[in-house]
């Protein structure tokens, strides 16, 4: 098959950057997005020409460095799909495609399609995690979890923090993110102890990043290739809110 291709190229984030058209012909329909972009930049380094940057690691659907968007939307038309896991046979022979980085102002581009997301690392860093005890493994079943809030936690912890949230939101919030955090870790025991401060340090960090505020819409669980639930964000609103209550209380 063969695709008409429009692609962001920008030399870094002080420098203005322009859509750029490529023809690729020959192509097999089975093929990854990333394989596709492999081969246009084969064809680029053979020209002599800067091959297009943009980010990969595991190209399995787990690491969520491959975002970008593709026509419009983030990691491209199929749904619960990252880029890494779309192919061209969703596309058809002729067709053009119009390949941009994520969107947003806390996600600056740093080259072509590839973006800095270390504010997401920011906001995991200022309270994404839980204080214990080293020494030895605790036995599996010495805290006991109701399958549930296993499920709910799990359902949660799912997220891969690949940003097509906050590219899609028209405020280009963190919401659903920072909520999924959250959440995972306050559903489970081991999390409770340090609930109230870990949802204020992460929210508060959160709105140092410069993400927008939610205003519903929900567009963020549409577009996530997780299918993260908006609920989370409900769950984050009530934990921030049960925090300044104790805040203020104590």
């Amino acid at each position: 098959m063969d695709l008409h291709l429009k692609i962001w190229r920008q030399k870094d984030k002080q420098s203005e950057g322009k859509l750029v058209n490529y023809d690729l012909k020959g192509l097999n329909s089975h093929m990854s997005f990333l394989e596709m972009l492999d081969t246009l930049n084969e064809k680029l380094i053979t020209e002599g020409d800067e091959p297009v940057e943009f980010d990969h690691d595991c190209r399995e659907g787990i690491c969520g460095q491959c975002g970008m968007m593709i026509n419009g939307i983030a990691h491209g038309p199929l749904k619960n799909t990252t880029t890494c896991q779309l192919h061209l046979r969703s596309f058809k022979d002729g067709e053009t495609i119009l390949i941009e980085p994520f969107r947003a102002e806390a996600f600056p581009v740093k080259k072509d399609l590839k973006v800095d997301r270390s504010a997401f690392d920011r906001i995991i860093s200022s309270g994404g995690f839980v204080s214990v005890n080293t020494g030895q493994a605790p036995d599996a079943t010495a805290i006991p979890v109701t399958h549930q809030i296993a499920e709910e936690a799990f359902d949660s912890a799912a997220c891969i923090g690949c940003g097509a949230c906050v590219a899609t939101c028209k405020n280009g919030s963190a919401a659903l993110f920072t909520s999924a955090k959250i959440a995972h870790m306050a559903l489970l025991p081991q999390g409770k102890e340090e609930r109230s401060k870990r949802v204020l340090d992460m929210v508060y960090q959160m709105d140092t990043e410069l993400f927008g505020h939610c205003s519903n819409t929900e567009a963020c669980e549409v577009e996530c290739p997780q299918g993260i639930s908006v609920l989370n964000i409900a769950r984050m609103n009530f934990e921030y809110n049960r925090a300044l209550f104790f805040k203020k209380k104590g």
